[in-house]
């Protein structure tokens, strides 16, 4: 077969057994392992492909996202970490966003100890763990309700953004890869996720890796229009040198162990007693 009818019938048995290693492709392809990896380079570099370790899977179109109740069992070690990565990034006295996600939630008892802080959000949730907070001034978008993400969505949302001024917005994402850049299947995110690009002193993307090499509907942004990417350290290495080629400013960070989740944050109010932090 000439390259291009190799490259399609790699494609095929993809899509028949989803993840393929470089040895099962030199088998049935009775070719090289050097002519498997000049094949799968030119099928990633067209986004039809993602390497992974030993071998090479479809990159996956994302039709829907799972609810917010399923997202937040998923990744939670690698979400933390990121979380705690991001965290790390906020001074006292900021105006942080927090974009509606389960890793953005992973922030909120990482930041209720910060003086002077105001939270921007549209995620209903982080309200909820933030409300008996009243150290830190806390602000909803207001929007049309996303029941699935429960959150705020739409141009209302993003009017709202273009009032404020953000000192860091920590974006969230179901999808993303060098080539498409950050992407969601609903239309109706999009808006707001620009308009915070915009307005944001400096906007950092916060993915797990197992959401890289999948891609939505709708294009939210290049990987080179956020100031900083936040994700664990599994993503593929081609997909790490190809960012960094491209000037993408990637923190990698290791999933870590169960320490503060963000239902630790009621048990810290708790022990911290009522009225604590009302000096501001």
């Amino acid at each position: 077969m000439i390259p291009d009818q190799r490259r399609e019938h790699i494609l095929k048995l993809l899509q028949e057994r989803h993840v393929l290693s470089i040895n099962e492709l030199t088998s049935l392809l009775s070719v090289s392992h050097m002519t498997v990896r000049r094949d799968i380079q030119a099928l990633e570099n067209d986004g039809k492909v993602l390497s992974v370790t030993g071998g090479v899977r479809l990159a996956a179109r994302l039709k829907s996202e799972p609810s917010y109740l399923a997202k937040a069992q998923l990744e939670v070690p690698a979400k933390r970490a990121i979380a705690r990565a991001a965290a790390e990034l906020v001074r006292e006295n900021f105006t942080v966003f927090l974009d509606a996600g389960t890793t953005t939630l992973q922030m909120v008892p990482m930041l209720t100890d910060k003086a002077g802080l105001t939270v921007i959000t549209n995620d209903f949730n982080v309200v909820g763990h933030l409300m008996e907070y009243p150290n830190i001034e806390l602000v909803h978008t207001g929007g049309v309700v996303s029941h699935t993400d429960h959150s705020s969505v739409g141009q209302f949302t993003a009017d709202f953004l273009s009032r404020v001024n953000v000192d860091l917005a920590f974006i969230a994402s179901s999808s993303w890869d060098v080539d498409r850049g950050s992407t969601t299947p609903s239309e109706a995110k999009v808006v707001a996720k620009q308009q915070l690009l915009r307005i944001a002193s400096k906007s950092v993307l916060t993915v797990d890796s197992t959401k890289y090499g999948k891609f939505g509907t709708f294009r939210v942004a290049r990987l080179e229009q956020f100031d900083a990417i936040i994700s664990d350290d599994r993503l593929p290495q081609s997909a790490v040198e190809d960012m960094r080629s491209r000037d993408v400013r990637l923190q990698l960070v290791p999933p870590e162990s169960a320490r503060a989740a963000p239902e630790e944050a009621g048990s810290r109010r708790r022990r911290r007693g009522p009225g604590a932090g009302e000096g501001r």
